[in-house]
């Protein structure tokens, strides 16, 4: 492909971690990206360092929060690049929440806003321009804590479900619209958001080497894709488990608060 007519991939939550390193993969592929991120300077300063062509890239600000932000990137990328092939939604944050405490209200708000709402701002200004093209695909970036709920992160777990159930919904609501929604459910990844983890991380994999996968499962059009591989045997088992199982192991384990954010 020339680069005027290469696939265009837009991917918010892009200044590090796994937007990264999605990003370089399908830099790598010879796609065009819209990276959409809140630190700007910092993606651009990294962008350049890559060594990609000018006309391969495109930066927008914007904090996924801010849902008249996100559909303006969404129409400059529009007018400016294209109407993207593929449509990532993998801004988020990790956030410990303690329900028993006011303030931590607060920040459960902030955890639905970024990871739920983020996600549905994210998809809506390109849903209805990629049924009248007649294909696209739309990715939510879940996660395997998604599956049972963890002591302490209430808020997270409930938000990567969220994600889960959208993804659910939209693929039927689209279906024969020549849309595919493809749901990414990571493990551990080595980005920022994991290494000041204190406890242990079952099958810990390099950033590029998920988004490896992730490409591949994008490109599939898997309708939902565990990574690693291992991990789908970890969410097969925490599914099956029964409650008053999962509760006393779950209720014995010790999940310090953290707050990040991709």
């Amino acid at each position: 492909m020339t680069e005027s007519n290469a696939r265009l991939v837009f991917i918010t939550g892009a200044s590090s971690g796994i937007g990264q390193a999605v990003a370089a993969r399908y830099v790598k592929a010879g796609w065009r990206v819209a990276l959409v991120a809140r630190r700007v300077a910092e993606m651009r300063q990294w962008a350049i360092a890559q060594g990609w062509p000018a006309d391969k890239w495109s930066i927008y600000e914007a904090d996924v929060r801010n849902e008249a932000a996100v559909a303006a990137a969404a129409q400059t990328c529009m007018r400016t690049q294209g109407l993207p092939d593929v449509v990532i939604a993998n801004a988020g944050i990790s956030v410990g929440v303690d329900l028993s405490l006011a303030e931590d209200l607060s920040v459960l708000r902030d955890l639905m806003d970024t990871n739920v709402i983020g996600l549905a701002a994210t998809f809506q200004p390109f849903i209805a321009p990629m049924k009248e093209r007649g294909h696209g695909i739309l990715v939510g970036m879940a996660s395997v804590a998604a599956i049972r709920g963890l002591p302490g992160h209430a808020g997270y777990c409930g938000a990567k479900a969220a994600v889960v159930q959208i993804c659910e919904a939209l693929r039927g609501e689209l279906r024969g619209r020549g849309i595919r929604v493809v749901t990414l459910v990571p493990g551990y990844v080595d980005t920022p958001l994991t290494r000041p983890n204190t406890y242990p991380m079952p099958f810990l994999m390099k950033a590029d080497a998920f988004a490896e996968k992730a490409f591949h499962a994008i490109e599939k059009g898997q309708r939902w894709r565990v990574i690693p591989w291992q991990m789908s045997l970890v969410v097969r088992v925490m599914s099956w488990l029964p409650r008053w199982f999962f509760d006393a192991v779950a209720g014995s384990q010790q999940h310090r608060k953290k707050q990040r954010r991709t």
